[in-house]
């Protein structure tokens, strides 16, 4: 039998730390393919055989993000409950994707590079756990639509323009950023959005 794996020192944690910090820059810039074993050792100022030390691979550490980021970016769908006011639920779910799109938004385009080259990392995710979580809430969304809580629609649909609304502001930041200009490309183009989609959205599901 073979013995457990040893747990990492506190400077081999902190190695693996600066590795992925490095490559979430890297990826997010360049995608998986785009993407080198050497840039990231450059970007985590490091050399590549130590980098190698402790991740066997470009795949390796890839994969290690994409966990942390599914995990992360999958907690405000799976804070979305079943609420006696759809209406304040529903806006706390926008708020805490434009929260997510102001606070990684490295990790947004992380994944949205990785879908557009088709999920081929994960794919049995978006199929599986992904899916289910969206199951789950478009049911919760339906039970308020037969309550006569919130006016009928797409559950699926909207959820899908609550993503694509909230992580523009992720993945097309430098172009929001731009047009905005800089008297109104500050923090406070978070709250002008929010309150924005919360009367596009809320406005149309009032019943």
């Amino acid at each position: 039998m073979e013995s457990a794996a040893r747990p990492l020192t506190r400077i081999q944690q902190e190695k693996r730390e600066l590795i992925l910090e490095a490559a979430l820059d890297v990826f997010s810039v360049h995608g998986f393919r785009g993407s080198t074993i050497d840039q990231v050792a450059e970007a985590a100022g490091m050399s590549k055989p130590n980098l190698l030390y402790y991740f066997r691979s470009k795949e390796d550490i890839h994969a290690t993000l994409m966990q942390r980021l599914l995990h992360t970016w999958l907690a405000p769908l799976r804070e979305f409950d079943d609420a006696d006011d759809p209406v304040v639920e529903i806006r706390s779910y926008i708020r805490r994707k434009l929260e997510m799109a102001r606070d990684y938004p490295r990790e947004s385009r992380l994944f949205a590079n990785e879908i557009l080259q088709g999920a081929p990392r994960i794919m049995p995710m978006l199929e599986g756990e992904l899916k289910e979580l969206v199951d789950e809430k478009a049911r919760i969304i339906e039970s308020w639509m037969r309550a006569g809580k919130i006016a009928k629609t797409d559950p699926y649909h909207l959820i899908f323009a609550i993503w694509a609304t909230t992580q523009h502001y992720a993945d097309f930041d430098v172009q929001v950023r731009a047009v905005l200009g800089p008297d109104r490309s500050g923090e406070g183009r978070f709250e002008d959005a929010a309150r924005l989609l919360e009367q596009l959205f809320i406005g149309s599901l009032r019943p």
